[in-house]
């Protein structure tokens, strides 16, 4: 609970934060879990997988940018992040 004096708005206050603490957490925990799922369709070398996993990712990332549950530098960062491990994988198929 918020250390304030406990008046009927802090309450609701608290309610509210718990609420959307629970929603945040959720949808961060999609995203860590989109990621590791692409980062290992790209290590074991299937391109194709991997770029049905990018798609979704980068879609989740946008979503969360935009609602606000991460920051629109961090979505951007991890989406260049990603991009690059698909090109290298790339880069090594056509080797």
């Amino acid at each position: 609970m918020a250390n304030i004096k406990g008046g009927r708005a802090a309450r609701k206050r608290d309610r509210q934060n718990a609420k959307a603490n629970k929603r945040n957490s959720v949808a961060k925990a999609k995203l860590h879990d989109a990621h590791k799922k692409l980062f290992k369709a790209a290590d074991a070398g299937s391109r194709e997988e991997a770029e049905k996993k990018f798609k979704e990712f980068v879609a989740g990332l946008d979503k969360a940018a935009k609602k606000g549950i991460i920051s629109k530098n961090t979505a951007d960062r991890k989406k260049s992040r990603a991009q690059l491990k698909l090109n290298k994988m790339a880069a090594a198929a056509a080797k």
